[in-house]
């Protein structure tokens, strides 16, 4: 009798997961309408006439459920029969962006599908998701071998590379959470420490002139073999060695910084990293107007939506001006209010305890992940699990960093509140195929 009164969907499922999941869209759906909310509008009929972006907010939702109901009523083994298919398939949405994009927003990643925008790189993230915990639970791979590790990072950076190649070097840059599930199922600690001490070198060729910083490499060169001398017999190596890394270094500091801030990076990129560091932007060049022999100079205030957010923020005090009350946000004044700065929004209306508030939901909402990871069987769920939290982490990190100013804007969205059909059905999915998997915890999927 038990058994017939429980549906078979609801066997095993994370209610709490999935609470969390409705709350985080709730509060989405409540900041899109506050800000986009006209005074005097009948309010149901604005929900029903699918034109606002909260109604459309609302049908991407009714999307995400109905794909959510499919999945739960899915075999697990699925998932995991089909997740190179997948990845093959998001591969090519991705070429298709080149001959197929339309320009929104300045944005040329998407795929205009009548009524609908496509973003594929948004689903390229589940689908690498997918392939990447599927490769990684295979019984043939050895995650104690460099080919294993060059493999599993090809299928991270292959649609990395290709979403850079559409100007989304934000978007390309979430891929890089992968590496959390490769150092969880393995990866030694010194591709940690390499991929830190790279991240310090780009920052500190940022902050110092380029003949001073290539003094100090030089003299950090020195003082390694000068004290390493005494303490091998290898002495040829160590000299071989440290050559070879401070000629890397070198490299990095004067060809591939300046490459990447001239050619892959977009100028606005550039100039918001420099205005986040307090430097004027070395790379800049001047804009030529057609038909004049001297070059123009052209300054642009490449700071004003971060200085819009913080007022937004700070004026919400601590209890915040209150729903639909606050001034900032509900005229305009921080452009992308919906999108990437919609936590501004929550921060004017509800202040200091809302921020916290949410916060709060979206630690324990990775920690319920984390916790679900660790407690399946199988390898493919675990890894897939541990996918699904750091593309999470990252997008809720950087994003909230950049509302208030201690990141620079590279257009990410918030997850399951900013306001997007793609990034919420991707987002939403990537959770429901979790929750899945986490109901046959006990199987162990290959």
């Amino acid at each position: 009798m038990n058994n017939q009164r429980n549906p078979t969907i609801s066997k095993g499922v994370d209610t709490t997961l999935i609470w969390l999941y409705l709350l985080l869209v709730a509060i989405g759906l409540l900041s899109i309408f506050s800000v986009t909310y006209h005074e005097g509008d009948d309010v149901l009929r604005s929900f029903l006439n699918f034109k606002t972006d909260y109604s459309k907010q609302l049908i991407f939702f009714a999307v995400s459920l109905l794909i959510g109901l499919f999945i739960l009523l899915t075999d697990s083994k699925f998932f995991t029969a089909t997740a190179n298919i997948w990845y093959a398939f998001g591969i090519l949405l991705l070429l298709l962006v080149f001959p197929f994009h339309t320009n929104v927003h300045g944005t040329e990643s998407i795929i205009r599908l009548g009524g609908f925008n496509l973003q594929p790189a948004e689903l390229a993230k589940l689908f690498v998701c997918l392939a990447l915990a599927k490769y990684l639970s295979r019984v043939e791979t050895d995650f104690n071998k460099t080919s294993s590790h060059l493999m599993a990072a090809g299928i991270i950076f292959l649609p990395a590379l290709i979403t850079i190649a559409q100007k989304e070097t934000g978007l390309a840059l979430v891929f890089l959470a992968f590496f959390l599930v490769m150092f969880r199922e393995g990866l030694p600690a010194g591709y940690l420490i390499v991929g830190f001490s790279l991240a310090v070198l780009v920052v500190a060729t940022l902050l110092l002139d380029k003949n001073v910083l290539a003094i100090i490499l030089t003299a950090i060169a020195i003082l390694t073999i000068y004290f390493g001398w005494r303490f091998t017999r290898q002495r040829r190596e160590l000299v071989i060695i440290v050559a070879v890394v401070w000629a890397c270094c070198v490299g990095v500091q004067r060809f591939a910084v300046p490459f990447i801030f001239t050619k892959v990076l977009q100028k606005h990129q550039v100039e918001r990293i420099f205005s986040l560091i307090g430097r004027e932007n070395p790379y800049a060049k001047l804009n030529t107007v057609e038909g004049d022999e001297a070059p123009v100079a052209v300054k642009k205030d490449t700071d004003y939506n971060v200085r819009q957010s913080k007022i937004a923020i700070g004026s919400g005090g601590f209890a915040g001006r209150g729903f639909l009350k606050g001034t900032q946000t509900r005229f305009d004044f921080v452009p992308e209010q919906r999108t990437d700065f919609i936590f501004c929004t929550i921060g004017e209306g509800f202040g200091f305890i809302g921020c916290v508030a949410v916060l709060g939901i979206y630690i324990f909402l990775l920690l319920r992940i984390v916790n679900m990871a660790e407690r399946q069987r199988s390898v493919f769920s675990r890894c897939y699990a541990y996918g699904v939290a750091s593309v999470f982490f990252f997008h809720i990190a950087i994003n909230i960093c950049m509302t208030i100013g201690l990141a620079p804007v590279i257009g990410i969205p918030l997850p399951f509140i900013s306001y997007g059909g793609t990034s919420l059905i991707s987002f939403s999915t990537m959770l429901f195929i979790l929750v899945r998997l986490d109901a046959d915890r006990q199987m162990v999927l290959r």
